[in-house]
């Protein structure tokens, strides 16, 4: 999102209906978690109070992506939650996860930008794929703010063929890659 961006205003009525005040039409929470996928910032205010509701619709979509099986954080992380709430610490842990997942999105930018400067496997079979899942896998963890990556020249490499041999040994290589990096 670039900076001068304002963030997107979402209103809410008084009959829960939220409206998004730039295309004039409602929207459900599946739609504002999409707007946050894609880079934008939300801002949720009640038409009648004016309060900010952001925070509360935020926990609602997380809490929904929980009761569907999704594992968005580990139950490790939600007891910490909870028990920051009934200690002194409570102050320390919004700073200590707003540093965490800055880390986290720098640690993505350099890693995509170390692949794009080593690519020696850029014309592998499967590398293509392998690398829209890595971006889409890091695009969900840190939701959806994800730095760009083509590839040497923005193209996709047209695939080789060689021997039976030279192909088997290419495709373990990218099983033991995958492994590692689903081990990431």
């Amino acid at each position: 999102m670039s900076e001068a961006q304002a963030p997107l205003l979402i209103k809410r009525y008084a009959s829960r209906r939220l409206y998004n005040t730039e295309t004039s039409d409602y929207v459900t929470l599946e739609d504002i978690a999409g707007f946050i996928r894609d880079g934008r910032d939300v801002k949720i205010v009640d038409l009648k109070s004016g309060d900010d509701l952001t925070r509360q619709y935020l926990l609602q979509i997380i809490a929904e992506h929980e009761s569907r099986g999704e594992s968005v954080l580990p139950i490790g992380v939600l007891n910490d939650l909870v028990r920051s709430y009934s200690t002194q610490a409570q102050s320390v842990v919004p700073d200590f996860l707003a540093v965490s997942f800055e880390m986290l999105r720098d640690g993505q930018s350099k890693m995509v930008e170390n692949m794009a400067a080593i690519n020696p496997m850029a014309s592998m079979p499967g590398f293509e794929a392998m690398r829209a899942q890595q971006e889409a896998f890091m695009k969900a963890m840190t939701g959806g703010i994800s730095g760009q990556w083509s590839g040497p020249g923005g193209e996709e490499q047209p695939e080789e063929t060689g021997d039976e041999d030279e192909l088997d040994a290419i495709k373990k290589q990218l099983a033991e890659l995958q492994s590692k990096l689903s081990k990431l």
